[in-house]
């Protein structure tokens, strides 16, 4: 390029006519090298205009990327699956496709989803998408019902074993005996070391009872009876670490945690939520203070319970038998034996753990349902309790 410089400026510098016969003559002499020195000056342009040309057309596509992204043509190929998590923004999802080969990239999924206004009712859960999918094609398969692998369950609080079996069986099509098995070791399905000791020297329940946390689960496809416990005990376990149960039943309350796990169960299956705190100080006060018959709780929840277990069916208070009442081979008896009963009666939630955490102070002995809505009356005294007994019974409470 130096070389065509020097050329033009040749070409324009004044000449002088006393020269000019001799330039002529020494230009007629140079014509060949001149020549020479243009097709060189010609060759380099077309190199460095040729570069240019070729720089632009590779890195053409990096350009597009500045301004859009990077997208698959078409609806894809083969099968994978995807789980959405519960709140879970679009870019996170993006992320997750991007990862799964889904899309080309997370960008492109974030703008589709930012010109749908659909993409606000994608739901969480497993689906079947393909692979190497336009950004569109995959929003539009995430929002296609049939695409969703529907796995969802909701527990319950107040479900027994059987109970929740049967739930599971029912949803999953995965038999009830699956689970029967795989509950019979509750240490390999997560249950820890803390739940197998007790402080009042009674023989502790060795099932799964009180451990199948309710709340609602999306299992992931193709999951056995295993690893659908599993997952249920992991979340059990997430919820009693969170509300800091362990601790502050043995700090506060100087009582096991799998007694605690107890009464929670019992005031599940007893009163309303706003109650279970106060029906557990009952509980406590009839087990712990002394100040009760035989410390015994003395409760027909957990005769019903095994009623239920047995396979023969609860019944109302005023139905129960007294043979049922005193059946001295319940270990579920709470009328004869004193202290908690060997095992926790339903699987309890949030409500009920946090109310055997931190039951009010009180001096109540005696509970009962006051009216048909559930609402719970205390009594100090027996006499106390006959009374809420003669009105509940006006209420229509059986």
């Amino acid at each position: 390029m130096s070389e065509l410089d020097l050329h033009w400026e040749d070409e324009e510098r004044p000449r002088h006519h006393g020269r000019r016969r001799a330039s002529e003559a020494q230009g007629k002499k140079n014509k060949k090298g001149r020549g020479g020195r243009t097709f060189l000056a010609f060759f380099l342009i077309l190199v460095v205009f040729g570069g240019l040309a070729l720089g632009v057309y590779v890195g053409i596509d990096k350009v597009k990327d500045m301004f859009s992204a990077p997208d698959y043509n078409g609806g894809g190929t083969g099968e994978v699956t995807v789980e959405i998590l519960q709140g879970q923004l679009a870019a996170q999802i993006a992320d997750t496709l991007q990862q799964k080969d889904v899309v080309k990239s997370a960008k492109a999924f974030v703008e589709a989803a930012k010109n749908d206004d659909r993409s606000r009712k994608l739901q969480p859960g497993f689906y079947n998408l393909r692979k190497q999918m336009k950004a569109t094609a995959a929003l539009t398969l995430l929002l296609d019902p049939k695409s969703r692998l529907i796995n969802k369950v909701t527990l319950p609080e107040g479900l027994t074993w059987q109970e929740t079996f049967k739930k599971l069986e029912e949803i999953t099509k995965i038999p009830y005996a699956d689970f029967e098995n795989a509950a019979k070791d509750p240490k390999a399905l997560g249950v820890g070391d803390v739940w197998y000791t007790r402080q009042d020297g009674k023989p502790r329940d060795p099932g799964i009872e009180g451990f199948l946390f309710p709340a609602t689960y999306d299992f992931p496809p193709n999951v056995d009876a295993a690893g659908i416990l599993k997952l249920i005990v992991a979340r059990f376990n997430q919820e009693v670490e969170k509300i800091d149960f362990v601790n502050t039943v043995q700090s506060a309350l100087h009582i096991s945690p799998y007694e605690a796990l107890v009464a929670s169960s019992i005031a599940q299956v007893e009163g309303l939520d706003k109650d279970q705190a106060g029906i557990v100080r009952v509980l406590y006060n009839r087990v712990y203070t002394g100040k009760f018959p035989c410390n015994c709780l003395q409760v027909d929840s957990t005769v019903n319970y095994y009623l239920k277990i047995t396979n023969k069916g609860a019944k109302p208070s005023t139905e129960l038998l007294n043979s049922e009442i005193h059946n001295r081979n319940n270990p579920y008896n709470t009328h004869d034996f004193p202290g908690m009963p060997r095992g926790p009666i339903s699987n309890p939630g949030t409500s009920a753990l946090s109310a055997a955490m931190n039951p009010p102070k009180h001096d109540f002995f005696y509970f009962l349902a006051i009216d048909t809505q559930g609402n719970t009356a205390y009594a100090k005294t027996y006499k106390e309790f006959q009374a809420l007994w003669d009105q509940a019974q006006k209420n229509g409470v059986k």
